[in-house]
């Protein structure tokens, strides 16, 4: 195992609920890892429940904000860092894929996902597993448990 801080990213799209991205924002502040936020949210970034959620490490957290999709592309493609999407419509379940120090792991709006042109542009769909007639987990759990594997692999910690 190794100490080092990983080279991971999370990325929200359009987030609507502030607690989760306070959660997410708290979350990767522990990790080390940071957080772009890609406009429109569907909240105030200085939103009294977001800091409520991210309580005193929302000043730790590596945050970046994208003005819309089109900037995050540019950016994300000027970086080669690879887009993994985290969808209920994907196949791929997390555990068989093999992450990589530099990707980007993104999960969707919690009211409608991403538009097809987002999907077709990660490299990578997957799939959180969930029992038959469960239609989603909380987007801030979906985060944790998808940094959670990626940082097993590359065996930070």
């Amino acid at each position: 195992m190794t100490n080092e801080i990983p080279n991971l990213r999370i990325a929200l799209y359009q987030p609507d609920i502030p607690g989760n991205t306070g959660t997410i924002l708290r979350m990767a502040a522990c990790f080390g890892i940071g957080v772009d936020v890609i406009e429109p949210a569907g909240f105030d970034i200085s939103d009294r429940s977001l800091k409520r959620a991210g309580m005193d490490y929302l000043e730790q957290a590596a945050l970046t904000r994208h003005a819309d999709w089109q900037a995050f592309q540019e950016w994300r493609i000027s970086q080669s860092r690879r887009l993994l999407l985290f969808s209920t419509k994907a196949a791929t379940p997390y555990t068989q894929f093999s992450f990589e120090d530099g990707d980007i792991l993104m999960l969707g709006r919690e009211s409608a996902g991403v538009p097809e042109d987002v999907h077709q542009a990660a490299d990578a769909r997957l799939i959180i597993p969930m029992v038959p007639g469960a239609r989603s987990l909380n987007l801030a759990l979906s985060a944790a448990i998808a940094t959670g594997e990626a940082l097993r692999q590359l065996q930070v910690g």
